[in-house]
């Protein structure tokens, strides 16, 4: 059923987020953050990289996080290679959006309910997407994604 969603929509994940910890080793790149997250529905963890230069994000910030396999709204995929003259209204509703590709998929055992780690690399920016597997299974290995993020008030 959750296959048929995504299909539907292209959306493989979406929750809100609140930034806990901004470049905790400090920054290893002037305008790169590696941002540490907890999600509020799904109790997942979120390590992300964020060219801060174009989207300033600090700590205790929230901010609603989109993951698709497509930007058209039908969910039909995309002709594969970003097209800037198209038209595309799910960006409408984000403030920064990036492109890239799953290309690793973790998962640990851990007695009541299994655990993933989703790793997506979108051009040397990094994520790490860690939870229940459940909230997960819409990821695929070397599926390309997009990322889309928006501040929210709280």
């Amino acid at each position: 059923m959750l296959r048929n969603r995504v299909r539907m929509s292209g959306i493989i994940f979406d929750d809100m987020f609140i930034v806990k910890n901004v470049d905790p080793d400090g920054a290893k790149f002037d305008r790169v953050s590696r941002l540490f997250c907890d999600s509020e529905s799904f109790a997942m963890e979120l390590i992300l990289d964020v060219n801060t230069q174009l989207y300033p994000i600090e700590m205790n910030e929230k901010f609603r996080l989109q993951i698709a396999t497509t930007l058209r709204d039908d969910g039909l995929p995309d002709e594969g290679e970003y097209d800037s003259q198209a038209h595309h209204s799910r960006m409408d509703q984000f403030e920064y959006v990036m492109y890239g590709r799953v290309y690793r998929i973790e998962g640990e055992d851990g007695g009541e309910g299994s655990r993933l780690g989703v790793y997506v690399s979108y051009g040397g920016l990094l994520m790490r997407l860690k939870g229940d597997a459940f909230n997960l299974q819409g990821f695929d290995q070397d599926a390309n994604v997009y990322l889309l993020v928006k501040k929210v008030e709280f």
